[in-house]
């Protein structure tokens, strides 16, 4: 073959390549945008991304509503401890939001107050005029106020949150069921309180009534603590999981319901006042106790027997309570020191209220620990948890 030949041939080889490169790009090119505008149209329908939790602002304000229950159950004692409790007989929503304003509002109140079997029976023989029912109205309608305001330091929040969409996933359920406790306990003070008014002749609320509104009460605080601190993990860790409860936490919280339950019925049954000496009870280690009534109607209505019962299951309680300290020492320190102060000065605080003749800020001053107590418990218990899924 000719030279010249050749070299023609090769040129229309290289013209014929070089045509259908760039007609291969073009179709690439005419396809590029096809394919990316399917790719934009997919990722509509793809889920949003959790980019709007907000962990860490849901549990200062978990943490904010903790502070209030806690300050509740202190006005809640001290409530109790006046007598306060009957002092508004009924149950008012909206309209029980202010006070009586005038002279014949409170002549008023102190009118429906004289009704009850407290003021037939104590108050009133003991000489109760107005100034001292404004006293307890006082407290009672404090607590109330407390109430509503718990309420609505939940609920707000609680909207807002929902609305932006904030509330990190698997969170929904326990903030609506802590909602739902909230509201179940102001109808469960209403149920405590119905219990000494109308056609009664209890002078006081039931003892396992009052007892079940301030359970209840510690159980929201617990819900409350252990929530935050999921939620501060999760803000440090999105991957973070909520704590486990491990058996020896569920030990340890059951011995501790035992001793609250005690301590709700020496109030409600006024049975601090069944003896003002410590470690004897009027002089006897172990307390006269009338069994006629029965077994089990002695053991949740006599006040002797239960004010010894709530004495010494404290030192079971505080066993079970260093023993749980001393599982998280190294793992929480702060929770380690928070429970040994915690049930160091509840124990105090509950002789001082006994030797004291149930010196009313004294008593207060145990409940409110007694609060901080389950507070610091409920950490423990989670950072328990933590310490033995990681180990």
């Amino acid at each position: 073959m000719p030279i010249h030949h050749a070299k023609a041939g090769l040129a229309r080889f290289a013209r014929v390549f070089a045509a259908n490169r760039l007609a291969l790009a073009g179709g690439r090119a005419q396809i590029a945008p096809v394919m990316a505008t399917s790719v934009s149209v997919s990722n509509l329908f793809r889920p949003a991304p959790q980019t709007r939790a907000r962990p860490l602002a849901a549990a200062r304000w978990l943490e904010i509503v903790a502070a209030l229950v806690v300050l509740i159950v202190l006005v809640g004692g001290i409530t109790r401890l006046t007598e306060s409790g009957l002092s508004i007989t009924e149950w008012n929503v909206v309209s029980g939001i202010l006070p009586p304003l005038t002279e014949s509002a409170w002549q008023a109140e102190f009118a429906k107050y004289r009704l009850t079997a407290e003021y037939r029976m104590e108050s009133g023989p003991a000489g109760m005029d107005l100034a001292a029912f404004k006293f307890i109205f006082f407290w009672e309608w404090f607590h109330r106020i407390l109430g509503r305001v718990i309420g609505l330091a939940f609920l707000l929040p609680l909207i807002g949150f929902a609305a932006w969409r904030a509330i990190p996933p698997g969170y929904g359920w326990r903030l609506m069921a802590m909602f739902a406790l909230i509201c179940g306990q102001g109808a469960l003070g209403w149920y405590m309180v119905s219990s000494g008014v109308g056609n009664t002749d209890l002078t006081d609320v039931s003892h396992f009534r009052l007892s079940a509104h301030l359970l209840t009460a510690l159980f929201l605080l617990a819900g409350l603590v252990w929530t935050s601190r999921d939620l501060r993990r999760l803000a440090a860790d999105p991957a973070a999981r909520p704590a486990p409860l491990t058996g020896a936490s569920a030990l340890v919280a059951g011995v501790l319901f035992v001793q609250l339950l005690l301590g709700a019925w020496v109030a409600g049954l006024n049975a601090g006042h069944a003896a003002y000496d410590w470690p004897l009870m009027n002089g006897r280690l172990v307390p006269q106790v009338d069994w006629s009534g029965g077994v089990l109607w002695t053991l949740t209505h006599d006040p002797f027997l239960i004010q010894f019962l709530h004495r010494w299951w404290a030192f079971v309680a505080v066993a079970a309570l260093v023993w749980l300290a001393r599982r998280v020492r190294r793992a929480d320190r702060f929770a380690n020191i928070a429970v040994h102060t915690a049930f160091g000065t509840m124990v105090l605080l509950g002789i001082a209220t006994v030797m004291s003749g149930v010196s009313l800020w004294i008593a207060a001053a145990h409940q409110l620990v007694g609060a901080l107590t389950v507070a610091a418990t409920v950490r423990a218990m989670h950072s328990d948890g933590l310490a033995r899924r990681a180990a």
